[in-house]
């Protein structure tokens, strides 16, 4: 997903072309509630591990007033959180900064600085999502009203922060659940470069396991040559396809691992553009397609078709000058339906396509 941010500025990047959304700038420089029980179980489930490091916290300018952007980008510029959990992390800032006397001031704060966030790139599906989750999960606390108003705030940071915490480890989280399904002398093929898919693949480099990765190019920004060398890094195994290669190799491979920017309520997903073409091949010769996504990207979006979703454009670098008469197809994403995923791999659990959507009503009720 997004990666390491070299330009923090939207304003800066639009000055340069208003058609490519940041999300796709900074990535090729490097609606929902949380019940309860499910904030025990996965607490329970990814424990403490002594040798986590802490994130390090981001620390305030004196005289300076904050910024929940500035916050965010602050985040932004660990290489390992994810830009909901960036946003998250902002938004539990928000609150600690927040000079409201009343809940409903403190919920007005929350509700600009949330619109902020998403404004700053509409494009962004995981981001919006986590966005709305962050709002519906800290503001719904029974018996706020009842509370003096410092001890209700206590109580709003404190949750905000163990969602924040929980948010980060999701990928730990996935990363222990789909290795029952990976075997030795297995074959996977990955599409680009997916922080998650990455975490499966090293927890099962770590647990010797015995398999090779074919990684596609991931063309125009070649995350999938990023991913190749991470995987060399880890003594993998690697292949390095172009994108147009696919067919030709499917019958080598023995599952098909993704991630996903959003997941959305039909059980599809909308990934990188190529993964629905990738699909529809593993689909056509019977090889499982498995997708690795946090549940933060568990959006309230139900696209009919490839153009019933909100434009999100990168750059396309073809190496050679292009006539001006020749259109170029710019869309950084695509949607690949239900029917040809196998299995999703959340931080929830190992769900088929047909769960997802009773997983988004619990999450958004």
């Amino acid at each position: 997903m997004a990666d390491t941010v070299q330009n923090s500025n939207p304003e800066n990047n639009n000055n340069n072309n208003n058609n490519i959304s940041a999300y796709y700038q900074t990535r090729a420089a490097h609606h929902a509630v949380v019940t309860s029980d499910w904030l025990a179980q996965a607490q329970a489930a990814v424990g403490r591990d002594p040798d986590d490091s802490p994130e390090t916290a981001v620390p305030t300018v004196a005289g300076k007033p904050f910024s929940v952007i500035d916050e965010f980008n602050s985040w932004r510029k660990q290489p390992d959180l994810a830009e909901a959990v960036a946003a998250i992390r902002a938004l539990a800032a928000v609150i600690r900064n927040c000079q409201a006397t009343t809940m409903m001031e403190l919920e007005i704060e929350l509700k600009k600085a949330s619109d902020s966030l998403k404004s700053w790139d509409t494009t962004s599906i995981s981001l919006t999502a986590g966005c709305d989750l962050f709002m519906r999960y800290v503001s719904r606390t029974s018996a706020l009203e009842y509370e003096d108003f410092n001890s209700a705030k206590s109580r709003l940071i404190e949750r905000a922060e163990k969602f924040g915490e929980i948010s980060c480890k999701a990928r730990r989280i996935i990363g222990m659940l789909s290795q029952d399904f990976i075997f030795d002398g297995c074959t996977i093929l990955v599409h680009g470069f997916s922080r998650v898919v990455f975490e499966v693949l090293k927890t099962a480099a770590h647990s010797k396991k015995l398999f090779r990765v074919f990684c596609t190019e991931g063309r125009p920004d070649r995350t999938g040559l990023r991913l190749s060398h991470e995987l060399a890094k880890l003594d993998v195994p690697v292949k390095l396809l172009i994108d147009s290669a696919v067919a030709y190799t499917m019958d080598e491979v023995d599952m098909v691992f993704v991630g996903a920017d959003g997941v959305v309520e039909s059980g599809g997903i909308i990934n990188m553009m190529g993964t629905y073409q990738i699909a529809l091949v593993a689909h056509s010769m019977n090889k499982p397609v498995y997708v690795a996504a946090e549940s933060y990207k568990f959006a309230r979006l139900y696209p009919l078709d490839q153009k019933d979703m909100g434009p999100a454009l990168r750059p396309i670098d073809f190496g050679v000058p292009i006539p001006s008469k020749v259109e170029v197809e710019t869309s950084a994403w695509d949607y690949t339906p239900p029917q040809y995923l196998t299995l999703l791999f959340t931080d929830l659990g190992v769900l088929t396509p047909s769960v997802v959507s009773d997983e988004l009503i619990q999450l958004y009720l």
